[in-house]
């Protein structure tokens, strides 16, 4: 599959590395919703969070639905890697980076399903469980929400993971296949 229109679109924008996936290539594994489950204060409060995305097993299905990913990531210069606060502030660039690139897949005729580095955060309060996610066509996942494990492929294409204390990597996983 040729990838040249997209690589061409992408060197538009900061980002730091990339790498096109096959999704028979990318793990899977229940152990890292585990972690979601113990450590993140989002779980079981979002759509774009376990439970809401559904099992593992489900969310491989939806993701091997399509062929390639592409992976992304972003850098961002923080002062205090430990400040939380901060590192998140970090984040809406690379999120408007991975909407931008998004809809131009959509507009170059490939289908597309986006996670991205961290739940979503379009609305101050989740609608979640009460009401249906109020911006579906913006929301993207956590990559880790549906089981990734994402070093494995970051490894595998010679990417970095960290890069310093005052660095913060942000990573978006496009799954796309032609329309």
């Amino acid at each position: 599959m040729k990838f040249d229109s997209i690589e061409e679109y992408i060197t538009r924008f900061p980002i730091y590395q990339y790498a096109f996936l096959s999704t028979r290539d990318i793990e899977f594994n229940d152990k890292v919703r585990t972690i979601c489950k113990k450590e993140c204060p989002r779980y079981g409060k979002s759509w774009s969070c376990p439970p809401a995305v559904g099992t593992v097993a489900h969310c491989m299905e939806v993701c091997q639905g399509y062929p390639y990913a592409l992976l992304f990531s972003s850098v961002a210069e923080v002062p205090d890697y430990s400040n939380m606060n901060a590192l998140l502030a970090t984040k809406a660039d690379h999120e408007e980076i991975t909407r931008q690139i998004e809809q131009f897949l959509k507009d170059d005729a490939w289908k597309c399903y986006t996670l991205s580095s961290d739940s979503c955060s379009i609305c101050e309060k989740c609608a979640y469980p009460k009401r249906a996610c109020l911006h579906p066509e913006q929301m993207h996942p956590c990559i880790e929400s549906h089981g990734i494990l994402l070093t494995k492929s970051i490894e595998e294409n010679h990417m970095d993971y960290f890069m310093g204390e005052q660095m913060v990597l942000w990573f978006s996983l496009i799954f796309i296949k032609p329309v």
